[in-house]
Order: C-alpha cells, then sequence, then structure tokens
C-alpha cells in the first residue's frame, strides 16, 4: 500500500483527537474473512461500530442506521482508509449524494498504486467533497483556541508533527 505507515499514523491521529472532541467514530472492513481484520496499530476504542462489507462503499444499511442514530439528518464527516480510489470514493460521493459535508483527510488515505491517490484526491475535489490534511480538518473541527479541548489537541499537533509533514511532502510530489 502506498504509503501505509503514513495514512495509519493519519488515522492513529485522527481518531486521538476524534476521542478528545468527542465526535463519533465509525469503522468498516472489506471482507474481513478473506482480506483480513482492521489494522490493529489503529487502537480504536472499544465503543467503536464496526461493520464487515463486501460493498466497495462504507454506506452500507448497518452503518446507515449508526449514522442515523449518533447524529443529525445532516453532518460532517471526516475519511480517512486504504483504496483511495475505490472505497473511499465511493463512501465520500455517497455521502456527498445525500447532502452532506465530506473531508478527506489526505494524508490519512492510501492505495496499492501510488498514482491512484492523487487521481481519486482530484476527483473527489471536483466533486465537492473537501480534501484537506488532518492538521487543517483538526483546527476546523475546533474553530476557536478557547475551546477547552484546544490543548490537548495543539499538543497531538505537535506530537505528530515530523509524521504529517512526511506524508504532506509525499502528497506534494502526486
Amino acid at each position: 500500500m502506498f504509503p501505509t505507515i503514513r495514512s495509519i499514523s493519519t488515522a492513529q491521529k485522527a481518531i486521538r483527537a476524534c476521542t478528545t472532541l468527542s465526535i463519533p467514530i465509525f469503522a468498516t472492513t472489506q471482507s474481513a474473512s478473506r482480506l483480513g481484520p482492521l489494522c490493529a496499530e489503529l487502537d480504536l476504542p472499544a465503543s467503536t461500530p464496526l461493520f464487515d462489507k463486501t460493498a466497495f462503499s462504507m454506506l452500507i444499511p448497518e452503518m446507515r442506521f449508526a449514522l442515523a442514530t449518533a447524529t443529525t439528518s445532516s453532518f460532517q464527516v471526516a475519511i480517512v482508509g486504504i483504496e483511495t480510489h475505490i472505497c473511499v470514493t465511493q463512501t465520500a460521493l455517497d455521502l456527498l449524494a445525500e447532502g452532506h459535508k465530506v473531508y478527506v483527510l489526505a494524508d490519512g488515505v492510501s492505495s496499492c498504486h501510488e498514482g491512484e491517490v492523487g487521481v481519486a484526491l482530484r476527483r473527489l475535489a471536483r466533486e465537492g467533497v473537501v480534501v484537506t490534511t488532518s492538521e487543517g480538518w483538526l483546527y476546523e473541527c475546533m474553530g476557536d483556541a478557547a475551546i477547552d479541548e484546544f490543548k490537548a489537541i495543539s499538543g497531538l499537533v505537535k506530537e505528530t508533527r515530523q509524521s504529517t509533514k512526511e506524508a504532506v511532502q509525499t502528497l506534494c510530489k502526486m
């Protein structure tokens, strides 16, 4: 996968930030019996809904139900994951079609083929998805340094600065 280590690091950062900011987290696996379980390094909170799927979009019936019970009718979602040009793209487009604001964290996605990531991110941006970095998204979520969680999130950003820098530099080469 290209670049798996960096996308895992970004996903870990997003998970920690979501926990701090009380943002719901949802996860899926793709045919886990054939392709394997979710990456253990992600260290998802035990309460995270995890659904296995065969569809390429993660917007399967179980996920729709979980989202409906956890959020309002229109919501914002940030996506990290593998196979940017397949699962990430189809999920983002499905959510966008239903009227949700969709962010794809560019430093939190990957693909088996390096060139697929840039092509998919450019397409998603043209379609109306907000393609941004994890750091940009975190500050957008906070909106103001006066919130109680600011110190924890800014500490997380400092802690992950090097991995974010490497991921963004890799993206800039695409």
